[in-house]
């Protein structure tokens, strides 16, 4: 079974200058120019839940498409709806291999002249470079951007999910100053993982194809022209049954440890799937995502670096949506 390998940054990135605050302390792998945590993940953790203070993501890449032709573009190209998209519209997409494999994941906003979207750390050139050789005759350019950093603020109610927002670098410490105390990657990891929200590169692999992970409806418009790797996330669908399907691991938290990423999930001593993303929430414990074979229980007991794990579901592994209901 292949297992996920995080990406290695294929563009320097720039240290943020949050690291400088006090109790900062540094991620890891391609994490490593933000914060981790500012001394209590768990604090902060509260804070955002509150809807207080914000997230600094400001090593993920930028990409900007602008010219008359982007949106119309960007939907041939794209597993979401982009004609007619309305300005300061948050969205996100896939762009998927002939085969139905996920290669990008981006999320972002159209001001009514650009989309500017972000991607996961180091991917960003990769990004541009190949929606550079699809412009053709079309009216677009693309341009990797340098001085625009990602931040996350919690909705305003318990119902919200929160917002992305695109900060000049050198308005950085202005934007904190008005947002609140800031959270590290733990906090907002642990957040995301109880909404069942995957990480391209960390929950994925070289097969993931959008059904498996949830993204049929948030980056998946399935009532939309063609575009590459449709085939395959139109037929699966109709039948309902992706082969492997995201789910949340509660782990077991009388250790103190989380499983590192690409582990192998198994039943029994079988291995049935691997994990990625973990953290501890703030309510629920450690938790994990975990991309398993359809086939496996949903009740079934497993484990995962030999720490015990029960399962909630994500992506329902028969029919519907493959979107788990908004609980939280």
């Amino acid at each position: 079974m292949t297992n996920p390998t995080p990406a290695t940054p294929d563009t320097p990135q720039r240290r943020s200058p949050f690291l400088d605050l006090p109790g900062a302390v540094a991620a890891d792998g391609v994490d490593a120019a933000v914060a981790a945590h500012y001394g209590s993940f768990n604090v902060e953790q509260r804070r955002l839940v509150s809807g207080d203070g914000f997230v600094d993501l400001s090593h993920r890449d930028v990409v900007r498409i602008s010219g008359p032709e982007r949106l119309t573009w960007l939907h041939s190209l794209t597993s979401q709806y982009f004609e007619g998209l309305a300005p300061k519209v948050w969205t996100q997409a896939l762009i998927l291999s002939p085969q139905g494999h996920v290669e990008h994941h981006f999320v972002g906003v159209d001001d009514g002249e650009s989309f500017t979207a972000h991607t996961e750390p180091g991917r960003g050139a990769d990004l541009a470079q190949w929606l550079d050789r699809m412009r053709f005759m079309t009216r677009v350019e693309v341009t990797l951007v340098d001085d625009l950093a990602v931040c996350w603020r919690p909705g305003a109610s318990e119902e919200e999910d929160g917002t992305y927002d695109l900060v000049p670098r050198d308005r950085l410490e202005a934007y904190a100053a008005a947002a609140g105390p800031a959270a590290g990657l733990m906090a907002y990891d642990a957040l995301r993982i109880a909404r069942g929200e995957p990480r391209l590169g960390v929950d994925t692999d070289h097969r993931t194809i959008p059904n498996e992970m949830g993204w049929i409806g948030p980056a998946v418009h399935l009532e939309k022209g063609c575009y590459r790797g449709q085939e395959t996330v139109a037929r699966v669908h109709t039948l309902g049954r992706p082969p492997r399907r995201l789910t949340m691991l509660h782990l077991d938290g009388s250790e103190n440890r989380l499983p590192t990423v690409g582990a192998e999930v198994l039943l029994g001593e079988k291995a049935v799937g691997f994990v990625g993303s973990s953290a501890r929430h703030h309510e629920l414990g450690p938790i994990a995502l975990a991309l398993l074979k359809r086939n496996v229980p949903v009740d079934a007991e497993l484990r995962v670096d030999t720490i015990a794990a029960s399962q909630e579901v994500v992506v329902d592994p028969e029919v519907g949506l493959h979107v788990r209901p908004k609980l939280r």
